[in-house]
């Protein structure tokens, strides 16, 4: 929980917004000015926007009154004095994901050149702010949704495909802001933390293009899986017919400006120092772990069972890996990278692995992760678990929750990817 801790809000935001006078404010050592005649609105929207909103407006408190809207997840609701706040569908969208994007919008286009609009975004954010192509519906979009998760592709080639069905990704939000000045505090649940990914970069120039989009569908063999109303509008907007996002050098994005306020990188930094404050040599074998989730726990296995440094050791790694789901069981990419490395590790003692997201979910479960050791597998036998059978059909949580080992921390109010450590006794 020391990881978690460094990237929550509570830490993230008084360290980089203040209050410098009743109406000015300091962002990460710039000064923004609110004028009499502007006001201070602000945007929210991701796991840990509710978390980020509290605590921007304690900072704020006797200064500033704020006004605006915030989107979170189901069950990550705080409470709020002055900014409205909804929960709606992660992963995949529902209503009040339409809805949320339409009061986005509906902000956007009511801010004005005097005021100044600060957007807190988290991961997450790609399904909670969703809208509906001309032509399509919420079905059609919640059907996309669930290919793209299942498929096995990764976060950067879902948001590309989602920025090209939205009005409100992709840049769009800060050409509906312009000429209002936008600010963009960003927890970054990418790996790179590239700006144009995290939540489907809605204030950010967009490098990708219809074709990109259509490119990756056909990748994972999923354009004859789509509703024939995205289908259509994605191959309008590869002829034209439909305009792409906007690009690098639109006047929109003059007056926007980004940080970069957590990343995985100062979890896992905060890992390794108290793992080393109780006496563990550290080793970070990455921070930029993507890839499927059983060759990412075999490389984890070899690494502990091939490690020859002093003990106890503790291995870090952070990132997101994927999983491509064709089973019918229930779990999430840690869990079932976890099982596939206490199958890899049965037998060997001394060594203990954890993997587990950071904002306290996984997959559509309960847990954040689990945990796997050389009695996980022990435990399984005396219970007649075929640890390999549940693995194939993709239902780690179902095996951890009988076999122990599951991660259960209850919504942490912030998001910075997964990690992965493995502790050598």
């Amino acid at each position: 929980m020391h990881a978690v801790s460094a990237v929550h809000p509570v830490q993230l935001i008084r360290r980089h917004v203040q209050v410098k006078a009743p109406s000015t404010l300091v962002i990460s050592g710039d000064d923004y000015v609110v004028p009499p005649q502007g006001r201070l609105i602000v945007l929210g929207a991701g796991k840990a926007s509710a978390a980020m909103a509290q605590e921007l407006e304690k900072v704020l408190e006797g200064h500033i009154r704020p006004e605006g809207f915030v989107v979170t997840k189901y069950g990550h609701a705080l409470p709020l004095q002055h900014l409205e706040l909804l929960e709606a569908g992660h992963p995949v969208p529902d209503e009040h994901s339409l809805e949320a994007s339409r009061r986005f919008l509906e902000t956007a286009a009511a801010a004005g050149e005097n005021d100044l609009v600060i957007l807190l975004l988290s991961g997450g954010a790609s399904a909670l702010l969703a809208d509906v192509p001309e032509g399509s519906s919420l079905a059609d979009v919640q059907q996309l949704f669930t290919l793209l998760l299942n498929s096995g592709a990764g976060i950067h080639e879902m948001n590309i495909v989602r920025k090209h069905l939205s009005k409100i990704k992709g840049g769009w939000l800060a050409q509906n802001i312009y000429p209002a000045t936008l600010c963009t505090l960003v927890l970054s649940d990418v790996v790179g933390d590239d700006l144009s990914v995290i939540g489907s970069g809605p204030a950010v120039p967009d490098p990708s293009t219809f074709a990109d989009a259509m490119a990756i569908l056909e990748k994972y063999r999923l354009p004859e899986q789509l509703p024939l109303s995205l289908r259509r509008y994605l191959s309008d907007g590869v002829a034209g017919i439909v305009p792409d996002t906007p690009k690098a050098g639109d006047a929109s994005f003059s007056r926007v400006h980004h940080y970069l306020a957590g990343t995985n990188h100062i979890a896992l930094q905060a890992a390794a120092d108290k793992a080393h404050s109780l006496g563990y040599h550290t080793q970070v074998l990455a921070s930029d772990t993507t890839g499927d989730a059983h060759t990412v726990a075999a490389t984890l296995a070899a690494a502990a069972l091939t490690y020859e440094g002093p003990r106890p050791a503790c291995l870090l790694a952070g990132g997101e890996t994927t999983v491509q789901v064709t089973g019918n069981g229930k779990g999430g990419r840690n869990q079932q990278l976890a099982l596939a490395a206490a199958i890899a590790l049965a037998g060997h003692e001394g060594i203990t692995l954890l993997s587990a997201g950071t904002d306290g979910t996984d997959g559509p479960t309960n847990a954040a992760g689990a945990i796997a050791d050389n009695h996980t597998l022990e435990r399984a036998t005396a219970l007649q678990l075929d640890a390999q059978d549940f693995l194939q059909r993709q239902d780690a949580w179902t095996f951890f929750s009988k076999a122990g080992g599951l991660l259960i921390t209850g919504p942490t109010q912030t998001n910075v990817m997964d990690l992965m450590i493995v502790l050598l006794t």
